[in-house]
């Protein structure tokens, strides 16, 4: 954490968040790479968990999303460090090239929640990745969301990260 608060530019997607997930990786790739990879990580038992939030967001009312008409499969260059432009469906807030890279969900009613990809450099060979998740809760049903999916954020964040490391 001591690393990722060296930039001030962070600094607004961690304070007052309800909740703050950091896991670190470790590996031998460039970020544009390691997020693209990650970004592209969905197996049958992903697509299956993004049906059954389907179900949970009608019982509680929550905006729909419309589902990608075919899954992502991002090359290095596909994945932006514009403010304002999407990668899947995150909209990049903030990236400095082989820094970090924070991008922003689709608004809901419920929750806001930033996904961000911090790269330390640790030595010529190898970075060390601090993979962030942060929500902002907006309403009364965002906390039980959120702590409805919260093991398989754990499992997929983690999943996706070993998954951008081997690409």
């Amino acid at each position: 954490m001591e690393y990722i608060l060296k930039f001030s530019e962070l600094e607004k997607y961690f304070e007052k968040a309800d909740f703050t997930d950091i896991k670190v990786f470790e590996g031998q790739t460039t970020l544009r790479k390691f997020i693209g990879s990650m970004l592209s990580y969905y197996p049958w038992w992903i697509v299956q968990l993004y049906r059954i939030r389907k179900l949970l967001v009608s019982i509680l009312g929550l905006v729909k999303h419309k589902e990608p008409e075919e899954l992502p499969n991002l090359q290095p260059e596909d994945v932006s460090f514009t403010p304002g432009e999407k990668v899947t469906f995150f909209v990049v807030q903030s990236a400095k090239e082989e820094i970090f890279w924070v991008s922003k969900a689709p608004d809901d009613k419920h929750l806001q929640a930033y996904f961000a990809v911090v790269k330390e450099p640790v030595n010529e060979s190898i970075s060390r990745f601090y993979v962030i998740t942060t929500v902002f809760y907006k309403h009364w049903t965002g906390p039980i969301y959120f702590n409805l999916i919260r093991p398989f954020h754990h499992l997929v964040v983690s999943r996706m990260a070993k998954y951008g490391l081997r690409q």
